[in-house]
């Protein structure tokens, strides 16, 4: 999806007649239902008309233009692609270009990776080099139209402002090549060169702009199905923005604290989908690879079992690189130089249970062992996914005992979104209607890249999702804690505890191996075989898959103007003792349990409530784009993706 698509000629038009911010506030409000902030549109009306000029002045009036473009799969877009033909190959060719309104920019602390701009002198940014080049790649490896074009696409970073050379000279030092090359405004004349080197003038670029809109995307790679490439050879994955600020700032920290004998805190946080283990994974193997002691741990039995089995397959000995939150009471001081605490927001209160070690049974709160076992503890977590009493992991506990201990804290919030078709409006639709952002519920406006379905029954939610797996998706159908959870059968059957109407179907697996050739808790989310059982948010928590079933229980139903929590229709032993959980605790963590349960899909989510006030509310919101339409019959799956 592009904000704004025009040639060149209708592109300067817009620009000289004072309108290209207002139509492209227009368009972003009416596709994303969300008003641009007053940044972004002083960014438009500063930038985009000083590279309509230059491309007049450069004879470009048929190229397309393509503003603010929507990466695919994640909320990220590009400020500019221009579309046109290659002079010399006579195909499709693209130029991504990143937009700056820096004067003076310098290198950050000698790290070429990383600078600071005037006004933000202790605030580091991503070169807009590695930034320009992060969305080469990303189109590159998301965009089937791009696979068989050689030499299609190319990167400019253009630092319009910087007219004095000597303003931004350290940012020559970071590498260039195809995908990321840095422009000024004192070098304007290279940039019109380069453009013209890559654009052809005489042709019209309309077709190529079509042809990369119309393109195919290739599905996200998997976390999991690429962690041991990841851990043992190489890097798989294209970090992007915020994603590559965070990796650069923890690799930079990193070799801070080994040249100078200092330590320090990094927090990352970001809401489901915005690439906190991708972040992970991606330190993990570069760290390795470094030779610098690194270890990764998780409070996730699923996760934690999950990336063992899929990074360690073929080198068991990689298995031991991870860990559990728990598992370093005993740990040395700074005995690391780096450990990757991923899902952080499942830090416990402490790290005792009934089978710690009667020498190791201290109150000593599990933060302090986690920042004390490293030079530099990496946390990474999103605090809307607190599920359990006892889990602690929020950016504030962490700063707050960061503090105490003197020690300096490197924050990075990730704004982009992978999960769910990179919608950035679903997310925010269920936070608003979990209660979890003010507000209230509001209607489902819609978006193309994810969809999202009310289902009258759970006979209907299951055939749709199964009618998914047939195609070649990933489906699993999870539920709220509501209903008894029966141990299997003396034959290794399972019993189906979860039953709604003449439906019933079993929780997965608890145990920690297959039976009947159901897979074991662990494996639930990533093994197949997984689709027929009912899976829970412990067992979901961490993972995704392309479809998304979600049964809300009578623990959470529709009353009057928004969501209520019913505590005594929950079955969850963690939650039943009422002076351990009070009321508003259990209020609040039911409401983030459904938060992660409904943010688990990639292409889609389909929602069945057992309550029935609570299905026609749904709809309601549902129903399209006006919150006032008729619902439709019932018997149907109400759908829409805008």
């Amino acid at each position: 999806m592009t904000l704004l698509r025009h040639s060149v000629a209708g592109f300067a038009a817009l620009a000289k007649d004072g309108t290209l911010a207002v139509r492209i506030a227009e368009q972003m409000r009416h596709e994303t239902a969300r008003r641009p902030s007053p940044a972004e549109i002083t960014s438009w009306e500063r930038s985009l008309p000083v590279l309509a000029q230059d491309l007049i002045h450069a004879g470009l009036d048929q190229v397309e233009v393509l503003v603010e473009h929507h990466l695919p799969l994640t909320s990220k877009r590009a400020d500019v692609i221009l579309a046109g033909q290659h002079p010399r190959t006579k195909r499709a060719s693209y130029v991504v270009v990143e937009l700056k309104q820096w004067s003076r920019a310098r290198r950050w602390e000698d790290d070429p990776e990383l600078v600071l701009i005037n006004g933000y002198p202790r605030d580091p940014r991503l070169h807009p080099v590695a930034q320009v080049r992060g969305y080469c790649s990303y189109i590159a490896d998301f965009t089937k139209t791009l696979h068989d074009l050689d030499d299609a696409l190319a990167g400019a970073a253009y630092l319009h402002n910087a007219t004095q050379p000597a303003a931004v000279i350290d940012l020559y030092d970071y590498p260039q090549d195809t995908y990321g090359r840095l422009f000024t405004g004192a070098r304007r004349g290279d940039f019109l060169d380069f453009l013209v080197d890559r654009l052809d003038p005489a042709v019209c670029g309309a077709p190529s702009a079509d042809l990369l809109l119309a393109s195919a995307i290739a599905p996200s790679k998997q976390l999991l199905a690429v962690a041991a490439d990841e851990v043992q050879r190489r890097e798989q994955f294209v970090l992007l923005a915020e994603q590559k600020l965070a990796y650069s700032i923890v690799m930079h920290e990193v070799e801070r604290a080994r040249g100078g004998d200092r330590k320090s805190v990094v927090l990352v946080t970001g809401g489901p989908g915005s690439g906190k283990s991708v972040i992970a994974l991606s330190l993990l193997g570069e760290l390795a690879r470094r030779g610098r002691t690194v270890l990764h741990a998780t409070g996730s039995r699923s996760f934690t079992q999950t990336l063992r089995r899929v990074a360690g397959g073929r080198a068991p000995r990689v298995q031991r690189m991870f860990k559990y939150f728990n598992q370093f009471i005993d740990a040395e001081r700074n005995g690391l130089d780096v450990l990757i605490l991923d899902e952080a927001h499942r830090i416990r209160e402490t790290s005792v249970d009934r089978y710690t070690r009667a020498v190791l049974r201290t109150d000593r709160p599990q933060v302090d062992e986690l920042i004390s076992a490293a030079r530099v503890p990496v946390f990474l977590l999103d605090e809307h996914q607190v599920v359990r009493p006892g889990e602690l992991g929020t950016a504030a506990d962490i700063e707050a005992y960061a503090a105490r201990l003197g020690l300096p804290v490197r924050r990075v919030s990730l704004e982009t979104q992978f999960r769910c078709g990179g919608s950035e409006e679903y997310v925010h639709w269920v936070l608003r209607l979990l209660g979890l952002a003010s507000g209230g519920p509001l209607p489902w406006s819609g978006d193309p890249s994810f969809h999202v379905c009310v289902a009258d029954c759970p006979e209907r939610m299951e055939a749709f999702l199964a009618d998914k797996t047939r195609e070649g998706f990933s489906a699993r159908i999870a539920a709220g804690y509501c209903w008894p959870w029966s141990d299997p059968r003396p034959d290794g059957t399972l019993v189906p505890d979860v039953k709604i109407g003449d439906w019933a179907r079993p929780w997965n697996l608890r145990g920690e191996r297959a039976v009947a050739g159901v897979p074991p808790a662990p494996l639930w989310a990533s093994d197949p075989s997984g689709f027929g059982q009912v899976g829970c948010v412990y067992t979901a928590q961490g993972f995704e898959y392309d479809w998304n079933g979600v049964v809300i229980g009578p623990d959470l139903v529709w009353r009057h103007d928004g969501l209520v929590s019913v505590r005594r229709a929950n079955k969850d032993p963690e939650f039943r003792n009422p002076h351990r959980v009070s009321d508003p605790e259990f209020d609040q963590l039911v409401r983030n349990v459904y938060k992660v349960l409904l943010t688990r899909g990639m292409l889609g989510t389909v929602i069945y409530s057992t309550d029935s006030e609570t299905r026609e509310r749904l709809q309601a919101l549902l129903a399209g784009r006006d919150s006032q339409a008729a619902l439709r019959p019932t018997g149907l799956i109400q759908s829409t993706s805008g």
